[in-house]
């Protein structure tokens, strides 16, 4: 999220930042976000009789302020069919791992114990499915002999920080359509097109 607010502080960005929403009160990005000058809200998914209640109190509110894109940051809760068809197309989501591989949880550890030499993030769409959709953005580090999770982990976190600002700003910005699964980039004025893959480091 902060690497988000970070981006969209330059005028020439293409996505502002409106609303920072959270399903626990008094997390730390509330204040992030209100430090910021960000609008912030909180539906907390333990007082809205379920998770229905949840996700239409949450998509109320985000209606209620014109939202057209949502960026899932931190946010550890699956989302039902419903929600994710509701804002089709316009639902992001950053994962640490190079997907279709490690979806889910502990993914630094699964890469490692898999042998991985390459490591990363993606931003993608999100799709009912859990951790699928058409992927937007990628970017990858290499696994050092010595890695562990926590050290891996670490390196994987600063390209999320940097892929997560230019996958939304591709989408923000109209510069991507949707082919089935392919996300492609569009080419309207013949200039080359920005790269949709941060390389290893």
């Amino acid at each position: 999220m902060t690497a988000l607010l970070d981006a969209a502080r330059d005028p020439a960005y293409p996505a502002e930042i409106a609303l920072v929403i959270a399903n626990v009160p008094g997390a730390p990005a509330l204040d992030k976000a209100a430090a910021a000058g960000i609008t912030t809200a909180t539906v907390d998914h333990r007082s809205q009789g379920g998770r229905k209640g949840f996700e239409e109190r949450l998509d109320a509110e985000l209606r209620a302020r014109d939202i057209e894109l949502v960026c899932l940051a931190g946010f550890m809760r699956i989302l039902t069919p419903w929600f994710v068809e509701r804002w089709h197309d316009r639902l992001l989501n950053i994962h640490p791992a190079l997907l279709p591989a490690f979806k889910g949880l502990d993914t630094h550890a699964r890469a490692l114990a898999e042998g991985c030499r390459l490591h990363g993030a993606t931003v993608h769409y999100v799709r009912a499915e859990m951790d699928a959709g058409p992927i937007i953005a990628q970017g990858a580090v290499a696994v050092m002999d010595g890695d562990t999770p926590q050290t891996l982990g670490a390196r994987v976190l600063e390209i999320e920080h940097a892929i997560y600002p230019k996958g939304l700003a591709l989408v923000a910005s109209g510069a991507v359509e949707i082919d089935g699964m392919r996300v492609r980039l569009k080419s309207g004025d013949g200039a080359p097109p920005a790269p949709l893959i941060v390389p290893a480091t």
